[in-house]
């Protein structure tokens, strides 16, 4: 995937052996660099690096050369010494070696990266995104499964990407064998010049063959791509370089610009008027248009000012007169600092994009969103390990009805730098949404970092994920929309809290705090709990064993102690006075412990968290035995349940 955005560096020299031979390599090398001959610069600055020449420059000018030209593991490499250094990077190299790293599968090492990326900027929008959605691979595995890939035909040793289809023909760019070698490489990849091609689909399988070049005034000797027609086929939007009078155009610091261009479809059928938008400018790009179902509204993307990152993605309204409306930032809950890229709308109101600034396996990645009324993006996911993969992943397009597309990839296995994949979704992308929140103390609403965090789905004993709170004291889970959930939270010191919710049907974010209330005493296996909690015992009539109003009562505070915390196990201990025989206070108290345990049962206490059993009169708490003259206050004493814990 090819990367249109400059960066001014300047080379500082940090040897002095050898120092001028060395640095006269490297001045050859960083004007190669400067004039994006990346490949010829690659190829100097590693003999430079090889000799034991170091520099943070030439490093980050090396990571840099590999990483535009999307070889990740040469980028890892020489990003890697340059952290070596001990240098105090710009964020962007934090940013670009933890990419590089997700790419090589290195995922722990790039997300310690993160974590310093995030500690250090932490007004960087992209740290944010990653610290908000730790667990961003589990999305990834819960979305990845769902397609059916091939190649689509119509591949070549060289760069094929960006498709639109349209009267049963796929269009695409090609950087394909068209004419004079020497001349029309471009020194950024040492790749040839893209023209528009196009292929005829086969409907009985999907597949294409027949690959054409696109013969028409739109090819020019320079970068064509990413075409869009309208519905009844007169208009095209495409994208190209900055072309004036023949030759490229380029701003005032030599970057080769692109635009997006319009044509029509004259009466010869050959296409016509071919003009740039009233908004692209030789100031800053524009590229990759992509209409709205009512093609009344053009998304692309654009470093114009106001951008965000390196590129951001912006729509246009389309007037009924052929006008264009003033273009505007999607903004933040889409943007980030990085690069986002190659818009595409269906009809069901989702935005299909690239990044590489929201978490994904490394380099650009594919997502969707939804495009809510009020113009900002809900909902945000990625489309999963089946479409993406370590490297450049782009371009993506859909039939909302057939479920067939077509995405880009310079993923291993292809054929050349980019291909182009053809696709079928065999399910559609759960809807997706994040709980999340903080975990206090309910006194003096302190947030509470280390606790512990589980998910369980529905009534499941068997948790579904687990986290422990950040230094802010929050939390997050990925969770599926109008799913029921149960989420306990847990710190010691404090009392098991578990709090029940249903996640809403639409995506986007829930936040579900919990305060947790700081132990009275601490437990252990063998304590009274009632005792521990100041509850008192639970007395019953004389020979009764149903559950008085006030023993209820007290009952309520055994329930709420035993649903904070969910492991623990009671052996409910009930006692008589020592009137009646000893057999018949025997099998009344085994009565009155498990009237006791039914009570819980019934209001929610799993059966298996409670055991009962009556002692009868054998463990008398005062004087009053047989024969001896108490009062009823005293006999009342000894008719008594106890909630001794016997698991934790």
């Amino acid at each position: 995937m090819k990367n249109y955005t400059l960066l001014c560096l300047t080379i500082i020299s940090t040897f002095s052996f050898n120092c001028y031979a060395q640095q006269s390599k490297v001045n050859s090398a960083d004007k190669k660099y400067d004039n994006y001959a990346y490949i010829d610069a690659i190829k100097t600055y590693e003999k430079v690096a090889l000799k034991g020449y170091k520099s943070q420059e030439m490093f980050e000018k090396l990571g840099n050369s590999y990483y535009f030209n999307s070889d990740f593991d040469g980028a890892a490499k020489w990003y890697g010494e340059l952290f070596a250094m001990n240098t105090n990077p710009e964020p962007e190299y934090y940013y670009r070696y933890a990419q590089s790293l997700k790419s090589t599968g290195q995922t722990d090492k790039a997300n310690k990266i993160l974590d310093e990326f995030n500690a250090k900027y932490k007004s960087d929008h992209r740290g944010k995104l990653y610290k908000e959605d730790v667990n961003y691979l589990d999305q990834i595995k819960a979305n990845t499964g769902r397609y059916k890939i091939e190649d689509a035909g119509v591949n070549s040793k060289y760069s094929d990407y960006g498709s639109f289809v349209y009267n049963n023909k796929l269009y695409f760019a090609s950087a394909r064998d068209t004419g004079n070698f020497s001349q029309r490489k471009h020194k950024w990849t040492g790749e040839y010049f893209t023209n528009l091609y196009d292929a005829d689909i086969d409907t009985t399988n999907n597949g294409a063959s027949k690959v054409r070049k696109f013969k028409s005034a739109l090819n020019s000797k320079f970068h064509e791509a990413t075409p869009v027609f309208t519905k009844d086929g007169t208009t095209i939007y495409f994208t190209r370089n900055n072309y004036v009078n023949g030759k490229k155009g380029k701003d005032e610091n030599k970057i080769t610009l692109v635009k997006i261009y319009k044509a029509t479809l004259k009466n010869n059928g050959k296409w016509g008027n071919i003009t740039e938008l009233p908004f692209d400018s030789d100031n800053y790009s524009t590229a990759h248009p992509a209409l709205s179902p009512d093609e009344k509204t053009l998304y692309f993307a654009s470093d114009m000012p106001g951008t965000l990152g390196q590129s951001d993605i912006y729509r246009v309204s389309i007037n009924s007169g052929g006008g264009y409306g003033k273009p505007e930032n999607l903004g933040k809950t889409i943007n980030t600092e990085g690069k986002e890229t190659f818009p595409y709308i269906t009809n069901e109101q989702e935005i299909y994009f690239a990044s590489d600034g929201h978490p994904g396996l490394g380099g650009l990645d594919v997502f969707v969103g939804q495009l809510e009324d009020n113009g900002t993006i809900s909902g945000i996911q990625n489309l999963g390990a089946d479409i993406n993969s370590p490297k450049d992943d782009f371009a993506y397009i859909i039939d909302p009805v057939s479920r067939l597309g077509y995405f880009s990839s310079n993923k291993d296995g292809g054929l050349g730098s980019d291909d182009i994949y053809k696709f079928i979704e065999t399910k559609k992308i759960k809807c997706i949404q994040e709980l999340n929140g903080n975990i206090t103390d309910s006194k003096t609403g302190a947030v509470l970092p280390d606790a512990k965090v589980t998910l369980y789905e529905g009534g499941s004993t068997i948790p579904k994920n687990t986290v422990i709170t950040d230094s802010a004291g929050l939390y997050y889970f990925p969770v599926e929309c109008g799913k029921s959930y149960n989420v306990r939270a847990e710190k010691q010191d404090y009392s098991t809290k578990e709090i029940t919710i249903t996640i809403g049907k639409l995506t986007g974010k829930t936040s579900l705090p919990i305060a947790l209330d700081p132990l009275l005493c601490k437990v252990t296996i063998g304590d009274d709990l009632g005792k521990c909690f100041k509850i008192k015992r639970i007395y019953f009539d004389l020979d009764k064993s149903n559950i008085r109003t006030e023993a209820a009562l007290d009952l309520e505070k055994i329930l709420i102690v035993l649903n904070d915390n969910p492991s623990m196990k009671l052996e409910i201990r009930s006692h008589t006075d020592s009137r009646a025989s000893f057999k018949y206070n025997e099998v009344l108290s085994n009565r009155r412990a498990k009237s006791t345990v039914q009570w819980l049962i019934k209001n929610g206490i799993a059966r298996n968290r409670l055991l009962a059993k009556g002692f009868g009169e054998t463990q008398l708490v005062n004087k009053c035995a047989d024969d001896v003259s108490c009062t009823e206050a005293e006999h009342q004493e000894n008719r008594r349940s106890e909630f001794i814990i016997t698991a934790l």
